[in-house]
């Protein structure tokens, strides 16, 4: 049998695909229509609220780009100042990659993920011929007001009253969050391995780990036998490096940096450890909103000195040695954080500004801090 850490890499190369087909529900509905399939549902974006999704009965996925094919056909309609990972998602819905969706739905954690939402709408409104499923925007605001607590309530009743009209049944929403709840608390065991002195993760492992493209009792299943496997890990002491700005729903950029001899064993992007946040647990609704109310700090929702502080604190938690801001280009913000960050951290730090996506120029990497493999 293939040791957990196998099959969830495994499983971790399918991100982004079409979910395999399923027949293990003869109820399956979408707009009330029945069906011999469950609705499968893409989503975008780090505050779509993935409870509800499980808690509506659908298969649901993260999209991801691919920097190998390139975004040439989204890029008529985003334009080449968008963030290139939202670029390069258009692109593939276009062409189709990510198989028969039934929704689509984007959050607003950040301009280009709203950028995406809004060509996804007028693409299907205006060119009806592209095919485009209905997209559906989930806006979580982030300010630290009671009226902005209200208004994101009241979009998480909105978005759950549209999956239950969608799919014409009620949410199973305590079931859900117990789910998801006790999958954060295994990751999070997970990601001590990593922080381990040596390391008993690599950087690109965990983001494996993490973003394994299985349905959450599936997940939770290999994370256990993760955990008990740990003693089986090999060990990796490499020179720790923190990683810091950019989203990373690829594993190029990570693979490019611990080739170097590297083992990144933090990151502050929303499909690393910032993926790890508090439990929900009771509370319906209104603990929903609240958990994702407060979720951060990314670099597009949080001011300077919040991420300076988060990294700070961060890096000691997982005893960091270098610190590595990467900065893509058409994702400018996580480069303003920088000047404050290295101010309030005690380890070398160096910025990586204007990277290709899912490319890392490690030139300035390799000459302040070189590392041998």
């Amino acid at each position: 049998m293939a040791t957990a850490l196998a099959a969830l890499e495994e499983a971790y190369a399918r991100r982004g695909a079409p979910p395999a087909a399923s027949k293990d529900r003869t109820d399956g509905r979408i707009d009330g229509r029945a069906g011999d399939r469950t609705p499968v549902v893409g989503y975008v974006g780090a505050d779509v609220p993935v409870e509800l999704l499980t808690a509506a009965g659908v298969r649901a996925f993260r999209l991801t780009g691919d920097p190998e094919s390139g975004s040439a056909l989204a890029d008529r309609y985003l334009g080449g100042g968008v963030d290139p990972m939202a670029r390069s998602v258009l692109a593939r819905l276009l062409a189709g990659s990510f198989g028969d969706l039934d929704r689509v739905v984007v959050s607003h954690d950040c301009e280009a993920s709203l950028r995406l939402f809004y060509a996804l709408r007028e693409l299907r409104r205006v060119e009806p011929a592209t095919g485009l499923p209905e997209a559906y925007l989930v806006d979580i605001l982030h300010l630290p007001h009671r009226t902005t607590a209200q208004y994101n309530r009241r979009r998480i009743g909105e978005f759950a009253a549209r999956l239950e009209a969608w799919t014409g049944r009620p949410l199973d929403l305590a079931g859900a969050v117990a789910a998801h709840d006790e999958r954060r608390r295994l990751l999070a065991a997970v990601a001590e391995l990593r922080r381990a002195v040596p390391a008993r993760l690599t950087g690109r492992q965990f983001l494996a780990v993490v973003n394994a493209a299985l349905p959450v009792d599936q997940h939770i299943a290999l994370l256990e036998r993760l955990l008990a496997e740990a003693g089986q890990l090999e060990e990796h002491a490499g020179r720790r490096v923190f990683l810091s700005g950019s989203d990373h729903d690829t594993p190029h950029v990570y693979e490019a940096v611990e080739s170097e001899g590297y083992v990144i064993v933090g990151e502050d992007h929303s499909f690393g450890d910032l993926s790890l946040k508090e439990p929900i647990g009771a509370g319906g609704l209104d603990a929903l909103a609240e958990h994702y109310h407060h979720s951060g700090p990314t670099a597009h929702r949080a001011t300077a000195s919040e991420r300076a502080a988060h990294a700070a604190t961060a890096v000691r938690h997982c005893r960091a040695e270098l610190f590595v801001a990467y900065c893509r280009i058409g994702d400018e913000a996580p480069a303003w954080d920088f000047p404050a960050q290295r101010a309030a951290l005690d380890i070398p730090a160096v910025l990586l500004e204007r990277q290709e996506y899912g490319r890392a120029d490690l030139t300035a990497l390799r000459k302040e801090h070189p590392c041998a493999v």
